[in-house]
């Protein structure tokens, strides 16, 4: 007999759409091994790893905490102005962090992972579509997401909205998505439309 391939989704979609219940659900339920993207990266930038060492060679000291670990609002700043900055620090991390996601992936499959889920709000800019078996897009209604930002983040409307606006719009999402997991309503409602999608 031979053994099933691990079935891969990447899951995608705005802020306050309610991706990390859906990975809750993957998770708790289904036994997935869940990648957050923005998790590996963060992780890959901690002292002590190649990582850090080249954006401590590409920015100097003055993006460092005086205990030594990345000043990551510094940095921020600092690529936010510079857009050959942006590029120089994208070159360090992003092949890092698919190198990682590979890796974890391989590592999923090879201990018999039925389900691996890889997560990102720029999973489709970032180039990981390829990895997936399927795309789920998560969304959820512009009123829903401004409160539960408001619960969550304390954002107040205009942070939350000024936010969204700067990430993809649904229409974008939608175009990638071979899946629309809609998580207007509460947690049974999301947990019946996931057991429709992986049908089970």
């Amino acid at each position: 007999m031979t053994k099933k391939a691990m079935r891969i989704i990447g899951v995608t979609g705005g802020v306050g759409a309610g991706k990390s219940t859906v990975l809750s659900i993957l998770q708790k339920e289904y036994g997935a091994r869940i990648i957050e993207m923005d998790a590996v990266g963060k992780e890959l930038m901690e002292p002590g790893t190649s990582c850090f060492e080249e954006i401590c060679r590409a920015f100097g000291k003055r993006i460092l905490l005086p205990e030594g670990g990345l000043d990551r609002k510094k940095l921020a700043e600092t690529v936010f102005r510079d857009e050959a900055a942006l590029e120089r620090l994208s070159a360090i991390i992003h092949p890092a962090v698919r190198k990682e996601v590979e890796a974890r992936l391989a590592a999923a499959e090879g201990a018999g992972a039925p389900l691996a889920v890889l997560e990102s709000a720029i999973l489709l800019e970032a180039g990981y579509k390829s990895l997936c078996t399927q795309i789920w897009y998560v969304r959820a209604d512009r009123e829903t997401r401004i409160r539960r930002l408001s619960e969550s983040r304390g954002y107040s409307r205009e942070k939350s909205l000024s936010v969204m606006e700067n990430q993809k719009s649904e229409e974008e999402f939608m175009k990638e998505a071979d899946v629309v997991v809609d998580n207007s309503g509460g947690l049974s409602q999301l947990k019946e439309r996931i057991a429709g999608i992986l049908h089970l």
